[in-house]
């Protein structure tokens, strides 16, 4: 993947640091690789051109996935590859009318199995109580979002760009019937995939501070508010550079998470959950 420079800055390990926070802070690494770069060059990408992914992409996705830890080995995801056009734009609808999603060649389902396990107990007519604990829920959606982010930095290492959907939660049901889930499975976001069309250009987004986020020994109760108008000013010049709407991180933030009808559909989550197969304790 290509790395584009920050302004006034050059590309490589320095201009990458910089990007991310957006600081001038001293921060000379003893290490540096590949995958660093890799990993620091992230951002989402929304737009892709007509290119297929060559024959493989897919199943070199997945191992990697597969390669990610997951909790007492329990491997408790899985995901559907969907690329058929007229599912994915069905897809898209349900994910908000989000439509690079059925631009893009591929998109990942990621999903929360328990059902696997489930199966396995009914097999030998068995009750596992721990499958309904949230627990094991917990643990479930942890272990596909290790997989997922596995897949995202081997599809970005060849050139690839995606953007994760949480969207594809807002209506939890219609996206399990879509896809013909069994009960006990939870589609718990999506990832669109692609080649990044070269016509619409990515920028790396910068985060919060490190020291708004890196606590040594013990949390810290340090008031955050000076770092956070700092971190708005960072993100606004972002969003200014972009051509975006100036709104800031507080700005998107207290909106986003405002009241029930904020969470957009959402909500309802335990609703869904328990019409989805899952007794949670």
């Amino acid at each position: 993947m290509s790395i584009d420079a920050a302004p006034d800055r050059e590309p490589g390990i320095n201009g990458l640091l910089w990007a991310r926070n957006r600081d001038d802070i001293p921060l000379e690494p003893q290490a540096w690789n590949k995958v660093l770069e890799t990993l620091l060059s992230h951002r989402s990408v929304r737009a892709y051109d007509s290119r297929p992914l060559p024959a493989g992409t897919l199943e070199l996705l997945i191992a990697a996935a597969q390669s990610a830890s997951s909790s007492s080995n329990l491997q408790t995801w899985s995901v559907v590859a969907v690329e058929d056009e007229q599912r994915r734009a069905r897809l898209s609808e349900l994910a908000g009318n989000q439509k690079f999603i059925s631009r893009a060649p591929l998109f990942l389902v990621w999903l929360a199995d328990l059902s696997r396990i489930q199966h396995l107990a009914d097999e030998r007519q068995l009750k596992l109580e721990g499958l309904e604990f949230l627990e094991t829920l917990l643990l479930a959606i942890i272990d596909a979002a290790l997989a997922a982010q596995n897949a995202v930095v081997a599809l970005e290492s060849f050139g690839l760009g995606s953007v994760y959907v949480g969207a594809i939660r807002n209506k939890p049901e219609q996206v399990a019937a879509e896809l013909n889930l069994p009960p006990q499975v939870f589609p718990a976001f999506g990832l669109s995939i692609g080649y990044p069309d070269p016509a619409v250009p990515t920028a790396i987004k910068p985060r919060l501070e490190r020291k708004s986020v890196l606590h040594r020994e013990q949390y810290s109760p340090a008031p955050h508010s000076e770092a956070i108008l700092r971190y708005d000013e960072k993100l606004s010049d972002f969003q200014r550079e972009r051509g975006m709407d100036v709104i800031g991180w507080t700005g998107r933030t207290i909106p986003r998470l405002k009241n029930s009808q904020s969470l957009a559909g959402r909500d309802r989550m335990r609703e869904a959950l328990a019409n989805l197969g899952f007794v949670l304790r």
